[in-house]
């Protein structure tokens, strides 16, 4: 297991390097001059020069890609061009607010997908199985943006149930393990669940119901095996593939939630990648994709090494 651990973090590296790459030149063939959203209209050319050596734009893209890189490796991601306040600082505070969210989402969403899809799994082919389904693709059918519109529409403004924006009271952006605080992550928690759910639903159905068809299962039960035990050689078969599409769809909880951070006004990463884009701020786009994208990478890693914990199979593969 430790030599599959350290074969698997060499893996990483090349993988991180290659993801620093395309977030460095990404927001750089992008159009426009991020400096236009802080210097004035009447900036004289020795200005603008100036401004451009402060923030390390008047050098070559190599140059400015190996500095920004040697920066990041120590945690400086440097300072954004609309605030001022160190991107470390800004990024790293809306991880955490998109990780609640992400996490919060995930508990509702892989219980109830696993559930579910083991269900029509089991019934395939019945009415039980049809109506997961059509409730999984119609899940991952409906925008999430517009759903959580919905949403807002009826337990916001029609019932008034639920608040509809920010983190907390007032629109707040810092987070306390209160009622009132707590009130503001159901509804943008509910709506990022609904994708997931679907996914994961109709992936864990084709799984299972392909394991029941296989010789072994058939096998097991002409034998006199008792359904719950039968069931449970079906699971352990069906948990790695389920861990993996769990583990991406994580990924997707903390990086793919602009638009649902977007509509609820909720301070994570993706509201704060939002903005980072309308406003041109290089160093925070930067930080930012970074950050999620390594994010995502380590999700990867830690369910590879997790399917291997429980498939033996794939270490010796």
């Amino acid at each position: 297991m430790f030599a599959y651990l350290v074969r698997r973090l060499i893996y990483v590296l090349p993988v991180a390097i290659g993801v620093s790459i395309i977030c460095f030149l990404l927001v750089h063939i992008a159009p426009g001059d991020p400096l236009t959203a802080i210097m004035p209209v009447d900036a004289t050319q020795e200005e603008q020069a100036a401004m451009r050596a402060a923030y390390g734009l008047d050098k070559p893209l190599p140059v400015q890609y190996a500095i920004w890189v040697g920066k990041a490796v120590t945690g400086d991601l440097g300072k954004s061009i609309a605030t001022g306040r160190p991107v470390a600082d800004e990024v790293f505070a809306a991880v955490k607010n998109s990780l609640l969210l992400a996490f919060t989402a995930s508990v509702i969403a892989f219980p109830i997908g696993l559930f579910l899809g083991f269900v029509a799994g089991y019934f395939r082919d019945t009415l039980i199985d049809r109506a997961v389904t059509a409730f999984a693709i119609t899940g991952v059918s409906v925008p999430n943006y517009w759903l959580g519109i919905v949403l807002v529409i009826i337990f916001s403004v029609t019932l008034g149930w639920l608040p509809s924006m920010g983190a907390g009271p007032g629109g707040s952006g810092a987070w306390a393990w209160d009622f009132a605080h707590i009130k503001h992550l159901i509804l943008p928690s509910v709506t990022l669940a609904v994708v997931p759910i679907g996914i994961v639903a109709r992936t864990v159905r084709a799984l299972v119901g392909d394991i029941f068809s296989m010789d072994f299962v058939q096998a097991l039960q002409a034998k006199g095996m008792r359904p719950l035990d039968v069931l449970r050689h079906v699971i352990r078969n069906a948990a790695p593939t389920a861990l993996s599409v769990m583990g991406l769809q994580l990924g997707y909880l903390l990086g793919g939630s602009i638009l649902i951070e977007t509509v609820f006004n909720w301070p994570g990463s993706g509201f704060l990648l939002s903005n980072a884009i309308f406003q041109r701020d290089l160093p925070l786009l930067q930080g930012t994709i970074l950050v999620l994208a390594l994010f995502f990478v380590t999700m990867n890693l830690i369910v590879d090494v997790a399917q291997a914990a429980i498939d033996p199979r794939i270490k010796r593969s």
